[in-house]
Parts: structure tokens; C-alpha cells; sequence
């Protein structure tokens, strides 16, 4: 079956089942190779990407829900030569050591970030809770989507 469906800003046609897990297809089909498999049981968050900018598991979700929405994964947030302020935020902070779960957190992030400018140190925590990092970065992290924060209210794009 053919699921038409946008990710990252460009509209695609992709054949497959429509129960075809959507990280599947964005990995296989599509090449974007950011999102990550984790546990496949919604528990790790490594997958996660945004469906009309909400963070969702993309392990679990069937292709064919996402029909007609728009999808976005890390490599829609900004460029080699044009970060975004999270993106950026992450390095500065040195907030990743192997990096494997950053690309959902990062998602996450940016989803708390786009509906609050302004979050706790509780609102981020919250956000990020589904995420599982076992590398001990997470006050790094924590700190990136501060930094983050600050930079996107103030208008700068580093």
C-alpha cells in the first residue's frame, strides 16, 4: 500500500504495510538513520520522533496512522552548517557520551520547548522522564535544554 506522509518537511510516498512500524520505514525506506531501535517496547525512548509535533515512539507505531501528517526526526531540526539551538546546546554541554539516546531526547526536548519557551528544571525533567540514558550525562543534558531555552527566548541562534 502506498502511505502518503511528510517527513521533514518533504512530502513522500512510501509502499509498505501499513503496519510497517514507522521507524522502520524511516531507517529501510527512507535512509534517515538517526532515529534509533531501543527496546521496541516504548520503554528506552531512542526512537522517538514527532507526528505534527508531538513526540511519539515511532517503534510502535504503525505507518499507516501516520498517513497525511508530518513527521520530523533529528535530522529535520537543522544542518550540518545550521544547527539548531538544541543541537547546538547538546554540544556545547558536552550533554551525550555514546550519543544513542540523544536523537530521541533531543526530539523530546524540542517538542517541551516548542509549548513552553520557558520550562522548569521540573517541566524538563518531566519531558524527559520516558527517556532511559545509561551514560550519566543527565545533568548535562538537563542543562543543554536550559541553555537551549535561553538561547531560543532570547532569540539567538547560538
Amino acid at each position: 500500500m502506498t502511505i502518503d506522509l511528510t517527513v521533514n518537511g518533504e512530502r513522500r510516498q512510501i509502499d509498505a504495510p501499513v503496519t510497517t512500524s514507522l521507524l522502520e520505514v524511516l531507517r529501510n525506506q527512507l535512509g534517515l538513520f538517526g532515529t534509533r531501535y531501543g527496546c521496541g517496547l516504548e520503554q528506552c525512548g531512542s526512537c522517538m520522533v514527532l507526528v505534527d509535533g508531538e513526540p511519539v515512539y515511532s517503534c510502535s507505531r504503525e505507518a499507516g496512522t501516520v498517513a497525511g501528517r508530518s513527521v520530523t526526526t533529528i535530522e529535520g531540526l537543522g544542518r550540518v552548517d545550521s544547527l539548531h539551538p538544541l543541537q547546538l546546546a547538546f554540544l556545547d554541554e558536552q550533554a551525550g557520551q555514546c550519543g544513542y539516546c540523544l536523537s530521541g531526547i533531543v526530539i523530546s526536548a524540542k517538542a517541551l520547548l516548542d509549548r513552553t519557551p520557558n520550562p522548569s528544571r521540573a517541566d524538563i525533567v518531566q519531558a524527559l522522564d520516558k527517556h532511559l540514558c545509561r551514560c550519566g550525562a543527565h545533568q548535562r543534558i538537563l542543562r543543554a535544554v536550559e541553555r537551549a531555552a535561553n538561547t531560543m527566548r532570547n532569540g539567538r541562534t547560538a
